[in-house]
C-alpha cells in the first residue's frame, strides 16, 4: 500500500506540477440548510425506491441539511459536473478522484472534524486514490468488484467461468450465439477490463497492471475491444437501462454492478452474478468535498453521517457493496451480516484491481495516459 501511495503522489505531481495547495477547514460553522451531492445510482437513498432503504430522512431531521442528489452514470460525468461547480460532495471512484485532485476541484479533508474517522477500514484510510502526500482528499464510502451478471435460465449449469462470454464470440449453454446478447460498459475505464482478460489469456504481452499499459499492450486491448464491439447489443452506462435490457431486450451477460443484480433479483428476474477466473476490476468510492463547496458545514456533517455503521450496513446490502466501516458487517446496526460481507467480497480486497486513472509515467515505463483511453474508446464504440 505504501508503494501504491507513492505512485499516486508521483502521478499527481506529474499531472499538475504542484503538490496540495488548499487549506483544510479548521472548524464547522452553522449548517447552511442543504447539501448537494453528485452520486452513483443507488448510493443516496431516502426510501423512494424501497421504503426499507432510507439513510437520508433522519440525517435531514437531525442536521437541518436537506440532501439534494444529482445522479451520474460514469466517472467522466462526475468529473464534468464537479468542473462545472455548484456541488458540495461527489462519490468519486478511483478513476476520477486523482483527476479531481489534479484539477484542484476538491479540497483536503480535516479528519479531526469527522469523529468517526477512526472506524474506517485500515485498508482504506490512506488509500492512494484519495491520499496525496499524506493529505486526505476524501472520506471512503463503499467499495466492491465489477461483477459478471448473467441470466440463470441461459446458464442453467452454473455461472460462466470466464469473461470470454462477453469478449469472444461463443455458443452459450442454450445453444445460441452470444452475438447481440451481451453488453459492455460505456466508459474508457472498460479498457482495463480488456487488459485484465489479456493478462490471463495472452501472458506473452507481459501485462502486470491493467491500468499501466505500454503501446503494444494497449493496442492488444483495443483489438480485443474492437472484436467485442461485434458482439455487443448495447454499451451501457445507465444502470436502470441495463436493468430494463436484461428484463426486456434479451441481454443475457454483461459486466455490471451488484446494484443492478440485486434490483433484478428483488423483482424475481432470473439473474445472478459471479467473479470469473480472470478476476475483476473494482471500485473504491470516496466522498470528496468541492474546493468551492457552497455548503461545507452540511457537507462535513454528511461525511460524518456516511460513516454511521447503520448507513454503511444497509447501503452495502442495498448496493451489494462492502462497507468502509468493518464493524457494519457484524454489529447488527443494520441489515448486513458477516456472511453478507463475505459474499460481497469483503475478504477479497487484495484480489480486486481497483479503478485508477492511467498516467503516462508509471513504474512499467512509458504508459498510455487516460486522455488517449477516452478518445480511443470513443473510436472503438464508433467502429474505428
Amino acid at each position: 500500500m505504501n508503494t501504491m501511495k507513492l505512485m499516486a503522489s508521483t502521478a499527481l505531481v506529474l499531472l499538475t506540477g504542484l503538490g496540495p495547495t488548499f487549506a483544510q477547514m479548521t472548524a464547522l460553522g452553522t449548517p447552511e440548510g442543504q447539501v448537494d451531492i453528485v452520486a452513483w445510482p443507488g448510493y443516496i437513498e431516502r426510501g423512494e425506491t424501497d421504503k426499507a432503504y432510507d439513510w437520508v430522512t433522519k440525517f435531514e431531521a437531525a442536521s437541518g441539511c436537506k440532501v439534494n442528489v444529482k445522479t451520474a452514470n460514469t466517472s467522466d460525468e462526475m468529473v464534468a459536473l464537479m468542473n462545472e461547480g455548484g456541488f458540495d460532495l461527489v462519490t468519486a471512484s478511483g478513476d476520477a478522484s486523482l483527476r479531481l485532485v489534479a484539477g484542484k476541484r476538491i479540497q483536503p479533508i480535516n479528519t479531526d472534524l469527522i469523529p468517526s474517522w477512526s472506524k474506517v477500514d485500515d485498508r482504506l484510510k490512506d488509500a492512494p486514490w484519495h491520499t496525496v502526500g499524506g493529505v486526505h482528499y476524501g472520506v471512503p464510502y463503499q467499495w466492491g468488484p465489477n461483477v459478471l451478471m448473467y441470466n440463470t435460465e441461459v446458464f442453467k449449469d452454473g455461472p460462466p467461468k470466464s469473461w470470454s462470454v462477453v469478449f469472444e464470440e461463443t455458443t452459450l449453454p442454450d445453444g445460441k450465439s452470444n452475438k447481440g446478447r451481451v453488453q459492455a460498459y460505456d466508459g474508457p475505464i472498460h479498457i482495463a477490463d480488456a487488459a485484465q482478460y489479456l493478462m490471463a489469456h495472452k501472458p506473452e504481452l507481459g501485462i502486470t497492471n491493467p491500468y499501466e499499459l505500454n503501446e503494444d499492450q494497449y493496442a492488444a486491448a483495443l483489438d480485443l475491444l474492437r472484436a467485442q464491439r461485434e458482439l455487443v447489443g448495447r454499451y451501457w452506462h445507465d444502470a436502470m437501462i441495463q436493468v430494463d435490457d436484461f428484463k426486456n431486450e434479451g441481454v443475457v451477460a454483461s459486466g455490471s454492478w451488484p446494484f443492478q443484480v440485486n434490483l433484478l433479483k428483488s423483482e424475481g428476474q432470473p439473474v445472478a452474478s459471479t467473479i470469473p477466473e480472470e478476476g475483476a476490476t473494482g471500485w473504491a468510492d470516496t466522498l470528496m468535498l468541492h474546493s468551492e463547496a457552497p455548503h461545507p458545514t452540511c457537507a462535513y456533517l454528511f461525511m460524518e453521517h456516511s460513516l454511521n455503521s447503520n448507513l454503511q450496513s444497509d447501503l452495502s446490502v442495498w448496493f451489494g457493496s462492502n462497507p468502509v466501516v468493518p464493524a457494519a458487517c457484524t454489529d447488527g446496526s443494520g441489515m448486513q451480516t458477516k456472511e453478507g460481507c463475505t459474499a460481497n467480497g469483503f475478504d477479497d480486497f487484495d484480489r480486486i484491481r481497483f479503478w485508477t486513472t492511467p498516467v503516462a509515467s508509471c513504474p512499467a515505463g512509458n504508459c498510455v495516459p487516460y486522455y488517449r483511453w477516452v478518445s480511443d474508446y470513443i473510436g472503438v464504440i464508433g467502429g474505428r
